[in-house]
């Protein structure tokens, strides 16, 4: 079940003839169009930042690293070992 919840905006004048003539357009209150703007507007800037952005470089060393297993040495090996929570690496 969903709950509505009330947003109060305030914009001058320009902004709401604007808005206005905007929901008109879409056949929509203004209410509406602000609501569906800035759903979309949401979803598309949390999608943008969701995302991490490589450099080719950056990419190629990422890869380069996931491809190349990690191999512990000897020292490791034995404080691991000592821990006694890890037998075999």
């Amino acid at each position: 079940m969903s709950v509505n919840a009330r947003l109060n905006l305030k914009m001058d004048a320009a902004e709401k003839d604007l808005v206005a003539r905007a929901a008109d357009l879409m056949g929509t209150s203004m209410a509406g169009f602000v609501r569906t703007a800035a759903k979309e507007k949401a979803l598309v800037l949390l999608d943008r930042e969701s995302r991490v952005s490589l450099s080719q470089h950056d990419f190629e060393a990422v890869t380069k690293a996931l491809e190349n297993a990690f191999v512990p040495n000897k020292a490791l090996k034995a404080a691991l070992s000592q821990t006694g929570k890890v037998h075999h690496v």
